[in-house]
């Protein structure tokens, strides 16, 4: 009867040491653990991959315990990846907030004279992944990116020209900040803020014969007050329904004023004019601390990285200076949304309105080049 009673112990002990692993280790620790210790002839068939699913049933049909396992995991796993991507998201809203703090750590940027005389435009120069980098990139400290996404064969070979043979609407403009404003904006009035900008900027391409949208809704007030912390998240389901709306868009641009310490100017002289700087800026979903995002997936990262590089290489050619290094940073900012997608810096709060109105002339043209 005490030998009965051992025996029994002894295989409860097993089945609750099987849960246990199963549950900490994962359904391989348990696969591999049950076959070293119950099934020590299978431990070379266990070694072949064709061998895991008869263990597999072995294990299933000795230890019931493991279906609860099994069919549990995948719950856990979707509450865990919930939870980070709004960690994420979190982390997002309060890291683009910081793009030109980090950028009082780069290396200055050359004047525009100096830069045109520095810059060698030749695609065999452009392979060169550090001259690439330091010419044109500005990485944030909080991420990472490597010559393989920095192709230039790749990025330049890709397609961002627009269809022009379906009716609708190619260009989407809108604005995740809908309240920045400029150094002599006027409070109230909407066409001297970061919104008129983009609405002229939508005219300016009609013109040109590229038809643009313009959407001026707003994500970063809530209840009356300024609040960002989940303007992208907001603006992601304005964006979408619109995309949905009008299928004939190609591409997306969100626009957006940098904020700079009150001493800096972003403004250059082309053509007789003062002109505010813009930046071109692209997520790459990885940051040193996480690494890859796989809670904040983007399956369009090198298009969209082809597309910020396209237009930085065009508007180096036509209005050398006008364009900043382009910046790179850790998370998504929306970019996801379609494989076309821009985000823009226009300018910083310390631009006059007239500096950055005469800046999207400049991008207007420049976009033409790039999608027609």
């Amino acid at each position: 009867m005490k030998r009965r009673i051992s025996g029994f112990v002894i295989v409860a002990i097993c089945v609750m040491m099987v849960g246990y692993i199963g549950i900490w280790g994962g359904r391989k620790d348990l696969h591999q653990w049950a076959s070293m210790v119950f099934f020590p002839g299978l431990t070379y068939l266990n070694s072949s991959q064709k061998s895991n699913d008869y263990v597999e049933r072995i294990v299933e049909q000795l230890f019931p315990l493991y279906h609860y396992i099994n069919a549990n995991a995948p719950t856990v796993m979707k509450v865990e990846d919930s939870l980070t991507y709004e960690m994420l998201l979190a982390e997002q809203a309060k890291d683009e907030e910081k793009i030109s703090e980090d950028l009082t750590t780069q290396p200055a940027e050359a004047s525009p004279v100096a830069q045109a005389a520095n810059m060698d435009l030749s695609i065999e120069r452009l392979r060169d992944f550090n001259y690439l980098i330091s010419k044109f990139y500005t990485v944030d400290s909080t991420t990472t990116i490597g010559a393989n996404q920095l192709n230039v064969d790749d990025l330049l070979g890709r397609n961002m020209k627009i269809n022009q043979s379906s009716k609708g609407p190619k260009v989407l403009i809108f604005h995740t900040h809908s309240q920045e404003a400029f150094a002599d904006s006027k409070a109230g009035d909407v066409s001297t803020s970061i919104v008129g900008m983009g609405k002229y900027l939508s005219e300016q391409l009609n013109v040109l014969g590229i038809e643009t949208l313009h959407h001026a809704g707003v994500y970063d007030l809530i209840n009356g007050k300024l609040d960002r912390s989940k303007a992208y998240q907001q603006a992601e389901v304005g964006v979408k329904e619109i995309l949905n709306q009008y299928p004939s868009i190609e591409v997306v641009i969100d626009l957006h004023r940098d904020g700079v310490p009150e001493s800096t100017r972003l403004v250059t002289e082309i053509e007789g004019k003062q002109v505010a700087k813009i930046m071109y800026f692209n997520g790459l979903c990885r940051t040193k601390s996480n690494g890859d995002l796989t809670s904040m997936p983007n399956p369009y990262i090198q298009d969209n990285l082809a597309l910020s590089l396209q237009m930085q290489l065009e508007s180096e050619k036509q209005f050398s200076g006008f364009a900043r290094r382009i910046y790179l940073k850790g998370y998504r900012y929306n970019m996801h949304l379609m494989p076309k997608t821009l985000l823009i810096e226009a300018g910083a709060q310390t631009n006059t309105v007239e500096e950055v109105k005469n800046a999207m002339d400049l991008l207007a043209k420049i976009l033409s080049k790039v999608l027609l």
